[in-house]
This record gives C-alpha cells, structure tokens and sequence, in this order.
C-alpha cells in the first residue's frame, strides 16, 4: 500500500479505539440503566455498533500489521507498475484522464485512485507510453492510449 493509504488506515484506526468504542460503551451503559434489555432496542443498536466498530478495528489492525509500505516519490521508471499515475485517453471518445494505481482499500476512482486489481490496472501494468491496452467493460472492449507515466 502507499503511505498515504496507510496513514488513512491508521487514522481511522486511532479514531475507532479513541473516539468510537468509548463512545459505544457509554451507550451501552446508558441503555442498560432503562430496564430490561429483551425489549430495549438503544441497547440492541448500541451492541451492534460495537461488534461492528470490533469487527472493523480487528480487520485494519491485520491489514496494518501485514502491510508493505510502498514510498510511490521513491520509484521510477517508464513502466507501469505499483504507485504509478498513469494518464489515458479513451480511444474511441477522446476523452483523458488520470488514475493513481494503488492498493484495493485506497481505491477511489472520484479521487483518480484506482485498485491494483482493476481490469484497467492489470491491463496497464507492465506497459510504457505510447502503448495501447484493451480492457473488457459491462459496454464492451474499450481501448485506452498510455499518455505519461508518473511517480507523484
């Protein structure tokens, strides 16, 4: 993953164990104290939200504890790979644009991230300026110019 997606991971992770499950808990106790808990639904809601805030603080705390940091301003080269900032244009529509190639939880493609795992991805990858890849859309083939290749 990039460092920028690690360091939203880890902020949402200090977020979650110092803001959420505090949060949680105090809604918990709050709901206990209305009475009998078969039929309290702020207390069912309040377990809820805390398995699911466990849930997501285990799953960043593996992703985290498994990641490899990639510094994208360190690379290089003509190739496409990891990291890269690769501007296209759609063959058929004339139409450009500019995808940041990183890991599967940093994909955005509003934010011109798009995962490592994408049919466009994989078909970039490997590939230099000037060449041309083809990747299978709901739509049908669409073919995508390489403009730049750059590591930002």
């Amino acid at each position: 993953m990039t460092a920028g997606g690690y360091q939203t991971l880890d902020d949402e992770l200090k977020r979650l164990k110092t803001l959420e499950r505090p949060a949680v808990i105090a809604a918990i106790s709050e709901a206990r104290e209305h009475g009998d808990l078969s039929e309290n639904a702020e207390y069912h809601a309040a377990k809820e939200r805390q398995g699911w805030i466990e849930g997501r603080i285990a799953e960043i705390e593996d992703k985290v504890a498994r990641a490899q940091i990639i510094d994208v301003s360190k690379l290089s080269g003509k190739q496409v790979k990891f990291g890269a900032t690769v501007s296209v244009v759609d063959e058929d529509t004339e139409e450009e644009a500019r995808y940041q190639i990183v890991g599967d939880h940093e994909a955005d493609v509003k934010e011109g991230r798009i995962s490592l795992s994408s049919p466009l991805s994989r078909a970039m990858i490997g590939k230099e300026v000037g060449e041309v890849v083809e990747v299978t859309t709901p739509g049908g083939i669409k073919a995508y110019e390489i403009l730049k290749v750059e590591w930002v």
